[in-house]
This record gives C-alpha cells, structure tokens and sequence, in this order.
C-alpha cells in the first residue's frame, strides 16, 4: 500500500493501557475493539477497489453497449460503443478502452485501451480521468507526466470519483510529506472511505490510531475504520484488528474474537497472519491448543519467506507423526477467501 510507505508507518499505535494478560504479541500495542464489532464469519462485503469499473452511461446507444458489457457480451458492447467513441462520447471511450485494456473478447491491447482513456480523459469522464492518470503515473504504457497525472486525478476526485479520491489522497500524502499533505488528504480519504473503499476506511484507522500529521490521535474513530476495512474482506485490517483485541489495549480483551479475526486473515493468506494463529494455536488464546493446526500455519508463513524461531523450536518439539501431519495439512491447505 502507498498509504503506508508515505507515512511510514513501520510500528503500532503508541500503547494507552498494560494488556490484562500476557499475549504473544507484546511488542505490538494496538488498541482493541469494543466486543459488538467482532463478526468474523460474516461474509466480506463486497467492495470498491482502487480502481473503478466503468460507470453506467446515460445516452441510450451507450447504455446498449454498457447492458452488454454487463452481461458479458463484450463484442456486442464493442460494435455497439465503438461507433459512439468515434463521435466523442466518453463513456463509450471508456467502455472501449476498458475492453481493450482487459481483453474481454478481444486480445488486449494495451495502446489502444491507453488512446480510448485518453479520449474519454480529456472528454471529462472521471473513470478514465482515473485510469489515464494511472497510466501517467505508471509511465509503461504512455510517457510519465506526474503533474498531468495528478491533474487528472484531481478533477476525477472532485467529480466524486471514490477510487479517485483515495489515489489522489495518497498522491498529497506523498507530494507533501507531513501535516500540511495529510490536512489536505483528509477529505479526500474520509469521502473514498465513506464511499465504501476498504483502501481508504484502512489508511484513515491508521491516521486517527497514529494522530499523524499533527492530528489528535481518535482510537475510537480508528476502530470505526478499521472494522468497516475488516468487515470489507481486507486482511490487514483483519489481522490488525485481531492483535487489537488481543492486546487489550484501548477496551476489553477478547481473545476469541481476536482469535476469530485472525483465523479469517490467515484463511485469506495473508502470511503475517498465519504465523501469529499458529502462536494462538500453541498458547491457547481464543481457541483449544492444537499443535498439529499450529504446525500448519507456521509451515505455511515459513514457506513464504516468514522465519520464526521460536515456532521453529516448536515444531522441531513435536512427534515424527505430528511433523507429519502438519506437513499434510499445509499441502492441502487451499485459501478460503
């Protein structure tokens, strides 16, 4: 996430009150969240990502074409927009590029999808305005221009664009390093986050936990954040909720809806996760001690590059026969979400 490199944000929210109990990740201080918000097994939301599909046109020949689209007739949305992209209009210039840009029946073609968001850019469609200064920013498919880009960028985000708004937020965090550049990501980052952008709800429980930019710090506008993140399918936001609970720092402990959070983040792969479930797994914390689950999760985040010494030492303790069957248990681990 761009969010977190321009923030620098490496540690945890400064520690409010001692955990109540001992907890394997004491050099972790977050604060928890109140025992209402833990839902784990609730199915992830669906949610914007960083990138907007196109929007729903409004002239009828491109609301053909986009009827189409929807319905997974990509060469009869492309004969029916490419005639109306000829003529000007941006919507279907979006629809065009975004066809050519993903291949939806058609080869992709990177040059031709950057001309049509080009178009439809300079047109004053917000989505291509989007995805245009994207491209600028990126600088493989057309020349860099990050003053264009961020030009761009801009007018989606005012034009209400929410994935605008929180690319264009990160662009002010980034250009303007410091409080100046957070008091102006601000608004753009609470509109993306109210608009349903789990990107954005998680950089602004980052923001108020931290107090950054000159900012009092709001842990319970934090965990508002972070939650709406979670609850959005987000696995960072998930495994950090689940060490907020943990921890108790901030409220209550919960150890089974830390440990709840936390078994959804290492379902959905997210190795950081894995490896704190099987510490959960060896201390009891929320859940039953299970050894051969724990060996499972270390073997997993180990495999991915994550060295633990003490989970080592563990699974080194543990019976041929265990070794054995956490080693099973890895390989057919398949990722549920």
């Amino acid at each position: 996430m761009l969010i977190l490199l321009a923030l620098g944000l490496q540690g945890a929210v400064a520690a409010q009150a001692q955990p109540a109990a001992p907890s394997p990740f004491a050099d972790n201080d977050h604060p928890a969240l109140p025992q209402d918000d833990y839902i784990p097994d609730e199915p992830a939301a669906e949610t914007d990502t960083a990138e907007d599909a196109p929007e729903t046109p409004t002239e009828e020949g491109a609301d053909i074409a986009y009827g189409a689209f929807q319905r997974g007739y990509y060469l009869t949305a492309l004969e029916f927009a490419l005639p109306r992209a000829k003529l000007g209009d941006p919507a279907a210039q979006t629809l065009v590029a975004e066809i050519y840009s993903r291949g939806l029946g058609v080869p992709k073609d990177p040059d031709e999808a950057a001309f049509w968001y080009s178009a439809a850019a300079k047109s004053g469609d917000p989505a291509a305005q989007l995805k245009y200064a994207l491209m600028l920013l990126e600088g493989t498919q057309v020349e860099k221009d990050r003053d264009r880009a961020r030009e761009l960028m801009k007018k989606a985000a005012d034009a209400g664009n929410s994935s605008a708004q929180f690319n264009y937020g990160q662009l002010l965090i980034t250009d303007q390093p410091g409080s100046e550049g957070i008091k102006a990501a601000l608004p753009y980052m609470l509109a993306s986050a109210e608009a349903g952008i789990a990107d954005a709800q998680f950089a602004l429980a980052q923001i108020r936990a931290y107090g950054i930019g000159n900012t009092e710090p709001d842990l319970d506008e934090a965990r508002k954040w972070m939650i709406r993140a979670a609850r959005s399918g987000y696995d960072t936001a998930q495994l950090d909720i689940a060490v907020w609970l943990i921890d108790g720092i901030g409220g209550d402990i919960n150890f089974d809806a830390g440990f709840g959070w936390m078994r959804r983040a290492a379902n959905s792969g997210n190795i950081m996760a894995q490896n704190r479930i099987a510490h959960l797994y060896i201390n009891a914390i929320g859940t039953r001690p299970d050894p051969i689950e724990a060996a499972k999760w270390y073997i997993l985040s180990r495999r991915a590059g994550l060295e633990d010494a003490s989970l080592e030492d563990f699974f080194q303790g543990l019976t041929a026969e265990e070794q054995k069957a956490g080693i099973e248990a890895a390989n057919n681990f398949r990722s549920r979400f």
